[in-house]
């Protein structure tokens, strides 16, 4: 018996040296944090990679008002009424908020979660990234029609990547050939998306992911590729971390009640701004309000129209631009995978936060979602 056992051990010790050896090379985290990160739920994502913070002003936070309180108790579902309370639980809600007016009407926190709990966004977190490059384009630093290697020479490479613009790139049409799409289960870790989540190394990835599927501006698809390279145009152009910059010209001027977390590919390194971005619920919610309030000092005008305004159509037949989502005519919607929407509806004057924990395989949750959302923005109160 003591014989086997270690054979097992011995065993089992080759394997993860040898697991090891290949994360290394591919630049992933150790086997095991690998192995947890791709078991977790999306909630408990942010805690399993490492990140920068995003600092709030505890001194100076500008506190939400309270509203007329309100309890929605019906909405539709695939052309089904269902209780409000079964379509939380059906799209595995762990917060909701709803702002009228500039007021907190409604807000809910289920699965252990609370009003200061640090959730995921995801691809909401685009939305986030464009924020900050229309500040910089507003501040003149940069330009739209300006190229990503004429920003970063050092990843050249002769081809029509060199030509890819910010623009392209804000508007998904940049033709980079790393898609969006991967298989669930293990497979699926083997793709580019997963392993630019993943990645230990994002300069690495970028050197290894260059390959173009289309010619810039031909082709509109969404591929989270595009937005980490707007997020290394911030950190060049600026010489800080994308998650210090966000601290002083956003977070802390929205007075953020909470400090948020930008994952990272390591300490020190580049944030994942196509995803990863952690922050309370009602904080998540300025963010939206600033849509409804021309900026609010934070974004320029000029920027707003540019977010208000659909470029591209792309899932769901759905408009897109400057990365953000246009379900509706004149709704704004930030979506992130997993079932994360901050939806923007200048009708009512209505923010609603919805953070969740679905599959990454949810069917056709997100038209079914949107449209509640819409529902309920519209709703009189």
């Amino acid at each position: 018996m003591l014989r086997l056992f270690r054979k097992i051990v011995i065993s089992l010790l080759v394997i993860y040296i040898a697991l090891f050896g290949i994360t290394k090379l591919v630049r992933y985290p150790e086997p095991i944090s690998s192995i947890r990160l791709a078991l977790a739920p999306a909630s408990k994502t942010p805690d399993l990679m490492p990140g920068h913070w995003i600092v709030a002003l505890p001194s100076t936070p500008t506190p939400w008002r309270i509203g007329t309180p309100e309890v929605p108790t019906q909405v539709t579902w695939d052309k089904t009424k269902i209780s409000f309370d079964e379509f939380l639980s059906k799209t595995n809600t762990n917060a909701l908020v709803i702002v009228r007016n500039g007021k907190i009407t409604y807000q809910t926190y289920l699965n252990g979660m609370t009003e200061s709990s640090r959730l995921p966004s995801y691809s909401v977190a685009k939305t986030m990234t464009s924020i900050v490059i229309g500040q910089l384009i507003q501040a003149g630093k940069i330009k739209e029609s300006d190229t990503f290697v004429s920003i970063l020479p050092r990843f050249k490479a002769g081809t029509d990547f060199d030509k890819v613009t910010i623009k392209d790139l804000l508007d998904m049409n940049a033709g980079i050939g790393v898609s969006d799409n991967y298989p669930t289960g293990p497979s699926g870790w083997g793709v580019a998306i997963a392993q630019m989540y993943a990645s230990t190394d994002l300069n690495w990835f970028l050197d290894h992911n260059r390959k173009m599927k289309e010619a810039p501006g031909t082709f509109p698809e969404y591929r989270s590729v595009d937005t980490q390279l707007l997020g290394m145009i911030i950190q060049k152009v600026t010489g800080q971390l994308v998650a210090d910059y966000f601290t002083s010209h956003v977070w802390q001027p929205i007075g953020a009640e909470f400090d948020a977390y930008w994952n990272v590919d390591h300490q020190g390194g580049q944030e994942k701004t196509f995803c990863c971005f952690n922050a309370a619920a009602r904080d998540y919610a300025r963010v939206g309000q600033l849509l409804l309030e021309n900026g609010g000092g934070v974004i320029s005008s000029t920027w707003i129209k540019r977010l208000s305004t659909p470029s591209v159509t792309l899932d769901h037949n759905w408009g897109y631009g400057a990365q953000i989502w246009h379900p509706f005519d004149g709704v704004n919607m930030m979506l992130g995978l997993h079932g994360q929407y901050v939806y923007v509806e200048p009708k009512t004057n209505t923010v609603i936060v919805k953070l969740s924990d679905e599959p990454t395989d949810n069917g056709n949750n997100e038209e079914l979602t949107a449209a509640v959302l819409k529902e309920i923005a519209l709703q009189q109160h």
